[in-house]
């Protein structure tokens, strides 16, 4: 397949980054900064939305991407070359058990604001970073794998908001020529990362000397990616990726989380005996299976972290940033 040329011009071209204060939009800051890109970061700053997480270089606009008022005056004052949205509410646990209502106005009609102010003001590229979970899962012996082309599936309020917000992108990019593109992509760690979700959550526990809770069996299998794999992925899509197409970005790094817990208990230098089962959460996905063979024949992406290293990094990453974590808690 031919890769399609990049348009981005470093110096001149402006990138609107939406929820870029979070873990996975603010690493993808940092990597336009280091691309000589200008981001410009549009954040809600929820609890999961940092400020310590932007480089300096960033022009930072605190504002909801539901209110489409507010995505209004972005666009007028900034006039943006490029739109990458990682706005989102996120934390499967938090669709489950807390307000189901913030997941829709986030990550379906915050889209909506956003597609409508891409069509009144346009945009050369929109890129709507998604999950792997709109496939749903699979069984975790099964050799199955989720394509761009595979059915929606969705199994929590969270990934079902999500699939929605994908399916008004391309929706219009078919009734309205928008140069719309979604990425899905898999379960990912590293700098940054609110201490809600698994990894950081672990690493968080055994700092403060408390166990790590596992669900269920602890046979639910994740493909980890690192922030630096993502947001590179991302990129890529960005500078080269076809409007109108989908496409996964993954590492094939597939864990259950036993076998998780196992490894970051050795690399803390715990012993197993800081794992504890818990009762599993109401539809806890099996595994996660997206196929990458797209953006990696397509697009010429592939990942670059080895994950034991990645992971041994990130460890030591929480460990010299314990102000950081002090900060969220205030």
């Amino acid at each position: 397949m031919v890769a399609y040329k990049s348009k981005i011009k470093s110096q001149k071209s402006k990138v609107l980054v939406c929820g870029g204060a979070g873990f996975i939009g603010s690493n993808f800051v940092r990597l336009l900064v280091a691309k000589k890109i200008k981001p410009v970061v549009f954040d809600k700053l929820t609890y999961a939305g940092n400020l310590e997480n932007l480089p300096p270089e960033t022009i930072f606009i605190k504002g909801d991407i539901a209110d489409a008022e507010a995505i209004e005056v972005v666009f007028k004052k900034y006039k943006p070359d490029y739109l990458v949205n990682f706005a989102a509410e996120t934390h499967v646990d938090r669709s489950v058990h807390g307000d189901t209502g913030v997941f829709v106005r986030t990550n379906v009609i915050g889209v909506h604001v956003l597609l409508e102010s891409c069509r009144k003001f346009g945009i050369k590229k929109y890129v709507q970073v998604s999950t792997d979970e709109v496939y749903g899962d699979v069984e975790v012996n099964s050799s199955k794998t989720f394509t761009e082309e595979s059915k929606l599936s969705p199994s929590s309020p969270y990934s079902s908001t999500k699939a929605a917000g994908d399916l008004l992108c391309m929706s219009y990019f078919r009734s309205f020529g928008l140069p719309v593109i979604v990425t899905c992509g898999s379960n990912t760690y590293g700098p940054y990362h609110y201490p809600e979700k698994i990894i950081p959550f672990f690493i968080k526990q055994l700092m403060s000397g408390k166990k790590v809770p596992v669900y269920g069996d602890g046979q639910n299998t994740r493909d980890w990616l690192h922030a630096e794999d993502h947001c590179s992925g991302i990129l890529a899509v960005l500078e080269k990726g076809k409007p109108g197409e989908i496409y996964n970005i993954s590492a094939e790094n597939y864990l259950t989380n036993v076998a998780l817990a196992q490894k970051i208990v050795k690399l803390m230098d715990k012993d197993e005996k800081n794992i504890e089962y818990v009762q599993d959460r109401p539809g806890h996905d099996r595994k996660y299976a997206p196929d990458s063979t797209k953006i990696r024949h397509e697009l010429g992406w592939s990942p670059s972290v080895n994950f034991d290293e990645g992971l041994a990094k990130t460890i030591e990453w929480f460990k010299n940033n314990q102000a950081w974590l002090k900060n969220i808690k205030k």
